[in-house]
């Protein structure tokens, strides 16, 4: 089967879902206003920098999880979906989804955000499978740490390859969709990388090597 992957953040949706988790948990007081939202806005412009490191924002970013219980971790999280994630929804990512489903296409979410986050807009958008940065969970309880590698840069190469050894599929043929140039490792290794409204070093490289360059803003 051909493989159709998808990047999440600024790409199928209209926003970063790791960094309006933040928010959200800003705006509705679960954590300090002010410390936790300067450091949110820091790593997210350290991200587009190119220069975060990932292994320090995830002890960051996953330590709400762990210092709170789940059934408040997920009451929280569907008031997310709905007061953060819905608005970001395009109906121009959604016509692609659909092209990709009639194709009989695979498709894939491939995001470093974390599935705590991810896998109800995943479902949300109708795509079975989800390669997301693993937080680590010990007895229904989040430890604050990480399982595996995170699937950020280099790392989403090495998930896929670990999935594609044990369903049996392959990357012939494969579609990668990306706004970011911190996906230009995966984007390398797939037949046909897609830029997404793309930032300005993802764009050069696209123009450069001739890839094509679509937007989903509505």
């Amino acid at each position: 089967m051909t493989l159709a992957l998808f990047d999440l953040d600024n790409t199928l949706l209209a926003g970063d879902s790791d960094h309006a988790w933040g928010e959200f948990l800003v705006e509705e007081s679960i954590v300090d206003a002010g410390d936790y939202q300067r450091a949110n806005d820091r790593f997210y412009q350290e991200y587009l920098n190119g220069e975060l490191d990932i292994m320090r924002y995830l002890s960051f970013a996953l330590q709400p999880l762990a210092r709170h219980r789940m059934p408040d971790l997920l009451r929280w999280r569907d008031q997310f979906m709905e007061k953060k994630i819905r608005p970001m929804l395009q109906k121009k990512a959604a016509d692609l989804l659909d092209y990709h489903r009639n194709q009989q296409h695979t498709m894939m979410i491939i995001t470093a955000t974390n599935r705590f986050v991810t896998e109800p807009v995943a479902e949300l958008l109708g795509i079975e499978h989800l390669i997301a940065t693993e937080p680590e969970l010990v007895n229904g309880s989040f430890t604050g740490g990480v399982a595996g590698i995170p699937s950020f840069q280099q790392g989403k190469v090495e998930r896929l390859n670990d999935w594609l050894q044990s369903t049996g599929e392959t990357l012939d043929g494969a579609w990668f969709y990306s706004d970011s140039h911190n996906d230009l490792p995966l984007l390398r290794q797939v037949a046909h990388p897609v830029a997404v409204d793309p930032d300005s070093n993802l764009e050069a490289v696209a123009r450069e090597n001739s890839w094509k360059i679509i937007s989903l803003r509505d």
